[in-house]
């Protein structure tokens, strides 16, 4: 079994501290352990619990710092950089659905878009906090298919946006309107409406911050639609020269360097007012006293090729597209002097974060584990699944992702709208890449690989730990 499958979904997730020495860790900087700031169980008193902030940015690639400097000086700088950040699923609702209840999207049911209302409500962090007390708010988009005008559940406050990213319609706090002017800029003003509550309100809070950007059409606010962006002329995957080796989608994928140029320029430019509303919220909790106890995470929803395989989308199992930044900090929890942290973390460790932080035993199951714990995971599984049967993108697949290698696996498989799924599981096609002398993902070595190759290669390993990820 594999080693992220070793240790219990359920039972207490215990705030242990966080152990900068173990061995997966490389940090910067040696942190205090976090049991010295915070006391164990859920009767801890008010004052001592954090508030949250959780910030989630839409289709934000992993290299895109250029853009959202105030954003790693305040987040990454003064707390921890994730450097092998990964989304477990590469969709918007699966990824967003794990993030909420730390499971899989293949235990959370919520596989594709159109899936939203299978997510058991009951298992979100936000009805964890909520429970417990907290004043919970959410600030902009929530899950693709969820109905504008269905009140977000376990949210006290909420400015849900329908995406978009000017003069949108949101459901706020119950009434559907449209608010005129730049979305970021509204998502901004309504969080930083909700944390001025905090100067009267002493309950610990949650807000949940997720602007649209850098989601296509990927439109910057108008001070920023010119802004000139650094140079960039690809990568060796970009487009790659001879891909015989890769699936049919792949070899017929016509995404071009100067499209992803355009793309990369878009997003980056759309994330300037990401990075000052980020700003503009760090100013506000240090105004009204709250930045040191408030444990701050930010991610992106998924990553995004910019053309790598002549790939301009997201869904696929090669990194770009599941790799993000992550980043959190706690000043208070001994999480804010800036530390480098090497280990293999997702989005399902998000929800199990929190509860650790807030001293919250979960009562229904977890697949992620708390970063504030010495937990280290040799891989990490990322899955994806077709809905219906049409187009001529990626079929169903799931891949074992370690910092080394990864394996992955398509599937005669598909989803329908609700997200049940159908078809025979065949294994339809393989990859596999060294990590370590191809981190552009250029040569599957399973490609008229004999079985004697694959064993040296010890697929027969990874094919059966995938399979046990795929169940557990």
């Amino acid at each position: 079994m594999s080693e992220h499958t070793s240790a219990p979904r359920t039972g207490p997730v215990g705030r242990r501290g966080f152990l900068a020495g173990a061995a997966a860790v490389a940090a910067a900087a040696a942190t205090p352990s976090l049991a010295q700031a915070a006391t164990s169980g859920t009767a801890a008193a008010s004052a001592a619990r954090p508030n949250i902030l959780l910030i989630v940015t839409d289709d934000q690639p992993k290299h895109t710092d250029w853009a959202i400097q105030k954003t790693i000086g305040w987040i990454a700088d003064q707390g921890v950089k994730f450097t092998n950040g990964h989304v477990s699923t590469p969709l918007c609702s699966p990824s967003r659905s794990s993030v909420f209840s730390g499971r899989y999207a293949h235990n959370h049911g919520v596989r594709n878009n159109g899936a939203s209302h299978s997510l058991d409500q009951h298992s979100t962090v936000q009805r964890y906090l909520k429970q417990a007390g907290y004043r919970t708010g959410l600030f902009g988009k929530y899950l693709n298919s969820w109905a504008l005008a269905d009140n977000p559940p376990h949210f006290e406050e909420w400015a849900l946006l329908q995406p978009a990213y000017n003069n949108a319609n949101w459901n706020v706090n119950g009434t559907v309107q449209t608010l005129t002017g730049y979305t970021t800029n509204i998502v901004k003003n309504k969080t930083l409406a909700f944390l001025d509550k905090a100067t009267t309100d002493t309950r610990p809070w949650f807000a949940y911050v997720t602007p649209y950007a850098s989601h296509e059409p990927n439109t910057p606010a108008a001070k920023y639609a010119d802004t000139v962006v650094p140079a960039w002329n690809g990568r060796p995957s970009v487009p790659e020269a001879d891909r015989s080796d890769k699936p049919a989608y792949i070899q017929n994928a016509t995404g071009t360097l100067a499209e992803a140029k355009a793309l990369r320029e878009r997003q980056l430019r759309s994330l300037l007012s990401v990075d000052d509303a980020v700003q503009a919220i760090h100013d506000k909790l240090a105004a009204i006293g709250q930045l040191d106890n408030t444990l701050v995470i930010y991610i992106g929803d998924n990553g995004y090729s910019w053309a790598d395989h002549g790939w301009l989308k997201k869904s696929v199992p090669y990194s770009p597209a599941h790799e993000v930044p992550f980043y959190l900090s706690w000043p208070a929890g001994g999480l804010g002097s800036g530390t480098v942290d090497n280990r293999v973390v997702a989005n399902i460790d998000i929800a199990p974060t929190i509860l650790d932080a807030a001293g919250i035993t979960p009562d229904t199951p977890q697949d992620g584990r708390s970063l504030l714990t010495g937990f280290s995971r040799d891989h990490l599984l990322v899955e994806w699944w077709k809905q219906g049967t049409g187009g001529t993108g990626p079929k169903t697949w799931a891949s074992y992702v370690a910092k080394d290698k990864q394996y992955t696996e398509y599937y005669d498989l598909h989803t329908d709208a609700t997200g049940a799924v159908s078809g025979t599981g065949q294994v339809t096609f393989r990859e596999y890449y060294d990590l370590v002398s191809d981190p552009y993902q250029l040569q599957n070595l399973l490609h008229q690989a004999t079985p004697q190759q694959e064993q040296a290669l010890g697929i027969p390993a990874l094919a059966a730990a995938l399979a046990a990820d795929r169940t557990a």
